[in-house]
């Protein structure tokens, strides 16, 4: 076998209320954040419990990714390697070379693909090499936005919202198809909304129904600078000014839950639907569910495969 291991990539997150500054003290070295803003992203963290789960749910995607390369024959340990929060990509890597491993398929855990959110981990992967002094080769698989295990994964999720909205409003329902706003000056801006439309689109088809949009949200940075929209809050207030009664949000851009689902959707989009008299229904990931760990299976051994 040409490879050794795969290397789940994720971005990290506090894992207790002690661990919130700390995490947001490291996401933003280097940049200059104002100490108030700090102060306002670690209340939405204390708001969702004082911790994120993603790392929890990471490394429940990762066993279950691990189990099922095992069940078709391939004995590949998932290692998982954080960009921003423990384990720390460096520290991941110099186990993986303590460990013999030479060769590794890497996992980035997002859907669509940007500078942040794909070139800079593989930047930030090839920097923890250089620093952990290992011997260690990663070739990437794809991004999984367009695979079917996903695309049915997230119309699971979807056609969950859409059977609690009453019959008669259902066909005229609209989802609001949710991701992480970037500045347009990324230069894979036109790449991402174009995976992102095409999940959207793909997730619409594969529930025929055909009121859905792309919106955006957890838009930081200098409000001067422009970045990708509309917001999803102006997206809820222009639907209630259409008399839309009913809506779904399904955050595309996300593969489990953290604070941007869990605050900037389930709390402050939330609170703008209720001001609005809008009642909204918003998916669930697609964290560890069966297909979508299919298609990440899918999308290593086509590595392995070509490599």
């Amino acid at each position: 076998m040409k490879f050794d291991a795969v290397l789940m990539i994720g971005f990290g997150g506090p894992e207790r209320p002690e661990d919130i500054r700390p995490f947001l003290e490291h996401v933003t070295r280097g940049r200059r954040i104002p100490p108030a803003r700090l102060e306002e992203v670690a209340h939405h963290y204390e708001r969702i419990g004082g911790k994120s789960p993603l790392n929890e749910l990471t490394f429940r995607q990762a066993r279950a990714l691990e189990a099922r390369l095992q069940a078709r024959g391939y004995a590949l340990p998932v290692h998982v390697g954080m960009r921003n929060w423990h384990p720390f990509l460096t520290d991941t890597v110099r186990r993986m070379g303590e460990a013999g491993v030479t060769r590794a398929v890497g996992l980035i855990m997002a859907p669509q693909q940007s500078e942040s959110s794909w070139e800079q981990y593989q930047r930030n992967v090839a920097d923890a090499v250089a620093q952990a002094g290992v011997a260690l080769t990663v070739e990437y698989t794809p991004p999984i936005f367009d695979h079917p295990g996903f695309i049915e994964a997230a119309a699971r999720r979807v056609g969950q919202c859409l059977d609690q909205v009453p019959e008669v409003h259902r066909p005229g329902t609209p989802i609001l198809f949710t991701a992480h706003s970037i500045p347009t000056s990324d230069p894979f801006t036109a790449r991402y909304v174009e995976h992102l439309n095409a999940s959207a689109s793909l997730v619409a088809r594969r529930l025929d129904h055909s009121a859905w949009q792309l919106v955006y949200q957890s838009r930081s940075g200098r409000p001067q600078d422009p970045w990708l929209a509309p917001d999803v809050n102006d997206a809820l207030r222009q639907l209630a000014r259409d008399g839309v009664t009913h809506a779904v949000i399904a955050p595309i851009g996300f593969l489990c839950d953290h604070v941007e689902v869990l605050y900037d959707l389930d709390v402050e989009a939330a609170q703008t639907a209720r001001d609005l008299g809008l009642n909204l229904f918003r998916a669930k990931t697609v964290h560890d569910d069966e297909g979508f760990i299919e298609a990440l299976t899918d999308l290593v051994m086509g590595v392995i495969h070509d490599g």
